[in-house]
């Protein structure tokens, strides 16, 4: 029983995630700036993994990143700061959450729109397929006569 809570500390540590440093020496000596570094890592978007942060990343890419980022954390630039210059270089596309803005909205409200324009086309379309113009006074003498000579035979 005296194990049982080195064994779940341990369990602990090993299902932490696994951050991608590959190499002590790309961390920083300041333990506080570290982990400013991580964290805002934690928020970069991988820009060849795409779905994963360049903190759990170790393509080479990614390791760049990290490093510029400790770089600019090492010279005291705020997280505010670092984010801008990543998303002035990269885009809004490095933020694994973007912010929210004019673009976003209409990046997200366009598969809606298509569809609510598509159903408006096919209404439309159901609609006068079914409603067939008057006859004019030619047309209805034509089809009198076919009538009538269709009805002889």
């Amino acid at each position: 029983m005296k194990r049982a809570p080195a064994l779940a500390l341990g369990l602990v540590l090993i299902a932490t995630p696994a951050f991608a440093v590959d190499d002590p020496s790309e961390m920083l000596p300041n333990k506080q700036q570290e982990q400013r570094a991580e964290a805002i890592g934690a928020q970069l978007r991988c820009l060849v993994c795409q779905n994963e942060s360049i903190e759990d990343s170790s393509a080479d890419l990614a390791r760049d990143l990290r490093h510029v980022v400790r770089e600019h954390v090492a010279k005291g630039e705020s997280d505010r700061q670092i984010m801008a210059w990543m998303t002035a270089r990269y885009g809004e596309f490095v933020r694994l959450k973007p912010r929210l803005s004019v673009g976003t909205v209409m990046l997200w409200a366009m598969p809606v729109l298509a569809l609510v324009a598509g159903l408006a086309a096919a209404a439309t379309m159901l609609r006068r397929r079914h409603e067939a113009p008057p006859l004019s006074e030619e047309e209805r003498r034509r089809v009198a006569e076919l009538s009538n000579a269709t009805g002889q035979d």
